[in-house]
């Protein structure tokens, strides 16, 4: 088949209509999707701004933390209950001499998300995280398991800051 024939063709045709239809609905949802993260930034500036400046914390996933203990002031009574909501409480596992601790699969699995994705990012960048590992390498632990004492000692940090925040945000009204 010769190109100008191919040129002319309904298939062809209808091809081209529909790429550049879904190129069209591509752009909009880039531009609508860099506005919404421009007015999230913007509230988690405002609202949590204790949180956000901590290392590794963006905007979504301040915005998911604040949401999920924001669903659930009531249950936060302490730093524990807090990890709990979470799902990074650590579950005993042991057996006989062997003591071990496994992630509790309970919980808010997003803000448990965040907070991975917070490790993460610390565990890339930040020089304190990154000699915690290397020390807790050294000690035999698994990156399992020091995934697990990270997202634990986050939450522990993040704990304070969080309620300050909400506190905050309970005060102001939502511009």
């Amino acid at each position: 088949m010769r190109f100008e024939s191919a040129e002319k063709s309904p298939l062809l045709l209808a091809l081209c209509c529909t790429l550049r239809s879904l190129a069209k609905r591509w752009q909009a949802l880039a531009e609508e999707l860099t506005q919404l993260d421009e007015l999230l930034d913007n509230l988690t500036q405002e609202y949590a701004g204790s949180l956000r400046r901590q290392f590794g914390v963006d905007p979504q996933t301040a915005a998911i933390l604040l949401a999920v203990a924001g669903d659930n002031p009531e249950r936060l009574k302490n730093e524990a209950a807090h990890a709990s909501l979470c799902g990074v409480n650590p579950l005993p596992v042991s057996s006989g001499k062997t003591i071990r601790y496994r992630l509790n699969r309970g919980g808010s699995r997003e803000a448990n998300n965040a907070l991975w994705t917070i490790v993460l990012v610390r565990m890339r960048s930040d020089p304190r995280t990154k000699v915690y590992v290397q020390r807790r390498t050294g000690e035999g632990l698994s990156t399992k398991e020091i995934l697990r004492c990270l997202e634990r000692y986050i939450v522990r940090e993040l704990y304070p800051l969080i309620l300050t925040d909400l506190g905050r945000a309970q005060l102001r009204p939502l511009k």
